[in-house]
């Protein structure tokens, strides 16, 4: 039987697009054992997925290169037929190339790339070439399935649904404010201007992380009289995305969340500040909206990913983006 592993053990979001490639396996031979190797604290996402056989979880924080031995051994005892790697670095670089795998497939920009019986060329997107990241990872299975990239998914369970019907009993919409980088976070007065600005009888829940919870919070009691719930740290990743599915609108930045809704197909309306949805990690759902500002900035895109504050100090791209646009994409007759 033919055993496949896929390596992506970068963040939560990354996990999530590269879901598309479990889709996309499963149903190009649904016969065999595909295995997901993700970072640990992104193993709940993939709890009872239907298409794996067996999810290897990575402890990069304690003892990192010993646990990366260990699961070395672990995967060469699997004895897998192909190996695909979705990252560029040189640990899981090292898995694939030393994994023991008839095929092992993975990016040329991967420094153990020399190694793999197959390296696909690392195209990142921009303006002129829009490549979205699920079509860079189809690359690497392409050769045995075929060109069209798989959407995302997750799989939530009753129980995750369970959870969070009590939240669904009126309209609402769900709010991620929150992103690591801060030129990739919409403003926490922003946010709360739009909220103000939302119709009556449509309900807020602030989504996030337990780091969010102080974020959201703040967020809340500036809306105190309004129907707005701080959700942060409250629920698991699943029932997040349980949550999201029934939203009649989703606001996030470019971050984790947007990948949750593409990976559900809800409604989503992505924030794009300094990053731009061209460079590939735009929203999928079939109903999506990108929002950014109208004016062309010299300064704008900063650079590919996030940074940890403004160049120019005035933070334009997020400044510039106004209620209107965001109330644009809302529909409160669903």
């Amino acid at each position: 039987m033919q055993k496949i592993l896929v390596i992506q053990t970068a963040f939560i979001g990354d996990a999530v697009l590269a879901t598309g490639l479990l889709e996309k396996l499963h149903a190009s031979f649904p016969d065999a054992k595909i295995d997901f190797l993700v970072r640990k604290g992104n193993e709940s996402l993939f709890a009872n997925h239907p298409f794996l056989h067996e999810l290897l979880i990575w402890d990069k924080k304690q003892w990192k290169y010993r646990h990366l031995f260990q699961l070395l051994r672990k995967v060469r005892k699997n004895k897998y037929s192909t190996v695909v790697n979705v990252q560029r670095f040189a640990a899981t670089g090292f898995l694939t190339a030393f994994s023991g795998a008839k095929e092992k497939v993975g990016f040329d920009k991967n420094p153990f790339s020399f190694l793999f019986t197959k390296k696909i060329a690392h195209v990142v997107s921009d303006g002129s070439h829009v490549l979205h990241e699920i079509e860079r990872n189809q690359e690497l299975i392409a050769s045995f399935t075929d060109a069209i990239a798989a959407k995302p998914r997750l799989y939530p369970t009753k129980e995750n649904y369970a959870s969070v019907a009590k939240y669904k009993q009126m309209k609402y919409i769900c709010i991620a404010p929150a992103s690591v980088w801060f030129t990739k976070q919409f403003p926490a007065d922003k946010w709360i201007s739009f909220i103000h600005a939302t119709p009556d009888g449509v309900m807020v829940y602030l989504l996030g992380a337990p780091d969010d919870f102080a974020l959201c919070e703040e967020i809340k009691a500036q809306c105190s009289h309004l129907n707005v719930m701080n959700l942060a740290g409250k629920l698991s990743f699943l029932e997040s995305a349980a949550l999201m599915k029934d939203a009649i609108m989703n606001y996030v930045n470019d971050s984790a969340p947007m990948h949750f809704a593409s990976a559900m197909n809800a409604a989503v309306t992505a924030v794009y500040c300094s990053t731009l949805p061209a460079f590939g990690f735009g929203p999928l759902s079939d109903i999506s909206f990108v929002v950014e500002t109208k004016e062309k900035l010299s300064c704008r895109p900063c650079g590919l990913h996030g940074k940890p504050e403004c160049p120019e100090q005035h933070f334009n791209c997020a400044n510039q983006i106004t209620n209107e646009q965001l109330l644009y994409s809302m529909v409160t007759d669903k």
